[in-house]
C-alpha cells in the first residue's frame, strides 16, 4: 500500500474527541466538584498557575504527573479518584469517593482538598457542588421514600426532580447554596445501572451547574451595563434632536457624538466577549439538560422547566441587552451619516455661494476691464495725435496749413487705429 503524508495536525485533531472521557462511578457514593476561576480583574489567566496547583495537590498523595501540554488529568489518589480539567475561563476538579456519609450533604467529601491548599490558591470559586449517590430502593413505595428524603433535603419551592435515561436513575436539586457554601445535589441510581452510565450523569449534573453559574456572569454583566446603555441611549436622543432642530452647530453636535461613539464602543468590546460566552454557555446547559431525557417524577418540576421559570428570564435579559448594544451602534452609525449628509449639503451650498460670488466679481471686473480698455484707447490715441502731429507739422508748413487743423484732421484716423491694435492684441489673449 503507497504511504500517503498525514497532515501535521491530523493525530492531535482525532484525539481531541477523546480527550475528555467520562469518568465512571457506582452507588453508593459522594462526589465532590470545584469550579474555580480567575478575578475579573485579573489581566491574563495563568495557565501554568493552573497546572502548578495540579501538581501541588498531586504531590500530596504521591500521584504521578500530568503531561507538560495537558488539559485534563484523571487519577487514583488511594481514597478517591481525581479529575482535573482545564476550560478556557476556569478550571475544574472533581472528587469521587466510594463510601457515603451518614448525615446527608455534610460536606465531608471535601475534606480530600488539604486545608492550606485551598487557602494557597489564588482563584476564586465560581461554583462547588456536594453531590451524594444512593441506590434506588427495590420496595414498592421507592418513590415516596424518594420523596421523603427529597422534602427534608431540598427547599420544595424551588425543587427540581426528575427521572432520567429511561428511568435508569433520578436525579434532584433545588439549586440554592447551603449554609457551608456548595450547591445539593442527589442521584438515586437504580441497582442494573452500570458505572459508565452513573458517570456520565454526574459529568452532565456538574456542567449543567457549572455552565449555569458562569452563563449568569453574563446577566451581572448586563446588569452594571443597564444604566451606561440608558445614558448613551438618552444622549442619541439628544443629539437626534439637535440635528433636527439645526439650531446647533454641526462642529459641536460632531463632537457629541464622536463621544458618545467612543463610549459605546467602549463598552462594547468589553462586553462583547461576555456576552458571546454567555450564549454559548446557556446553549451548552441546555444540551446537557436535554441528553438527561428526563421524565416527570411525582408531579415534580423537571430541570428543564426550573430552567424555564428561572433561568431563561436571565438568559433573555442578556439577549436583549445584546441587541440593544448592537441598535444603539447602528443608530451612533445613521447619527453620524445624518451628520455627514447635513455637513455635506451645508458645504454643497457654501460653495454654490462662494461660485454665485466669483461670477458676479468676474462680471464686474470684466465691466472694469472694458472701462479700463475705453480709457486706455483715449489716452494711447492722445499721446499718438502728439506723435503723429509732431511729424507732420513740418510738412503742413509748406501748404500753408495750420496746427489745430492738422490735430483735428489726424485725430479720428489715429483713434480708430489704437482701437483696432487694442481689440486684436486682446482677442489674441483670449
Amino acid at each position: 500500500m503507497t504511504l500517503i503524508a498525514d497532515h501535521a495536525q491530523r493525530y492531535q485533531l482525532a484525539n481531541e474527541l477523546h480527550a475528555r472521557p467520562f469518568p465512571f462511578h457506582s452507588a453508593p457514593g459522594m462526589v465532590a466538584f470545584l469550579a474555580l476561576k480567575e478575578p475579573e480583574n485579573a489581566a491574563q489567566r495563568d495557565r501554568s498557575g493552573d497546572r502548578k496547583n495540579l501538581i501541588e495537590l498531586l504531590d500530596r498523595f504521591g500521584a504521578p504527573h500530568p503531561k507538560e501540554d495537558a488539559t485534563h488529568y484523571f487519577g487514583d489518589l488511594g481514597r478517591f479518584k481525581l479529575k482535573w480539567e482545564a476550560h478556557t475561563e476556569f478550571v475544574t476538579y472533581t472528587i469521587f469517593l466510594n463510601n457515603l456519609s451518614e448525615k446527608p450533604f455534610d460536606g465531608i467529601c471535601f475534606d480530600a482538598f488539604p486545608k492550606d491548599w485551598l487557602e494557597s490558591l489564588s482563584s476564586l470559586r465560581i461554583t462547588s457542588v456536594n453531590l451524594r449517590l444512593e441506590t434506588m430502593s427495590d420496595q414498592e413505595n421507592s418513590s415516596e421514600i424518594i420523596s421523603k428524603k427529597l422534602a427534608n433535603w431540598f427547599v420544595p419551592e424551588s425543587l427540581a426532580v426528575s427521572k432520567v435515561l429511561d428511568g435508569s436513575a433520578v436525579v434532584a436539586s433545588d439549586f440554592r447554596i447551603d449554609e457551608v457554601g456548595h450547591q445539593r445535589f442527589v442521584l438515586f441510581v437504580d441497582p442494573l445501572t452500570d458505572e459508565r452510565r452513573v458517570g456520565r450523569i454526574i459529568q452532565r449534573l456538574c456542567e449543567i451547574e457549572m455552565y449555569k453559574s458562569m452563563s449568569m456572569l453574563g446577566f451581572s454583566r448586563v446588569r452594571s451595563m443597564a444604566r451606561q446603555m440608558g445614558n448613551i441611549d438618552t444622549e442619541l436622543s439628544h443629539i437626534m434632536n439637535d440635528m433636527n432642530d439645526g439650531k446647533v452647530a454641526a462642529e459641536v453636535t460632531l463632537d457629541n457624538l464622536l463621544k458618545v461613539s467612543t463610549e459605546l464602543e467602549t463598552l462594547s468590546a468589553a462586553a462583547s466577549f461576555r456576552l458571546g460566552a454567555t450564549e454559548a454557555y446557556e446553549a451548552i446547559v441546555h444540551q446537557r439538560i436535554r441528553v438527561l431525557r428526563e421524565e416527570r417524577f411525582k408531579g415534580r418540576q423537571t430541570f428543564s422547566e426550573f430552567m424555564m421559570r428561572r433561568y431563561d428570564p436571565a438568559m433573555r435579559t442578556v439577549k436583549s441587552s445584546r441587541v440593544r448594544l448592537g441598535n444603539l451602534a447602528d443608530r451612533a452609525i445613521r447619527a453620524g451619516d445624518l451628520l455627514r449628509t447635513r455637513v455635506d449639503v451645508e458645504r454643497s451650498a457654501q460653495n454654490q455661494a462662494l461660485l454665485t460670488s466669483m461670477d458676479r466679481r468676474a462680471d464686474l471686473q470684466l465691466r472694469l476691464q472694458k472701462t479700463v480698455e475705453g480709457l486706455s484707447v483715449v489716452a494711447i490715441s492722445y499721446y499718438a495725435v502728439s506723435l503723429v502731429s509732431y511729424l507732420l507739422y513740418p510738412l503742413a508748413e509748406n501748404y500753408s496749413v495750420t496746427e489745430g487743423f492738422l490735430t483735428s484732421i489726424i485725430t479720428l484716423p489715429v483713434v480708430g487705429l489704437v482701437y483696432l491694435m487694442i481689440r486684436r492684441v486682446r482677442s489674441k489673449m483670449l
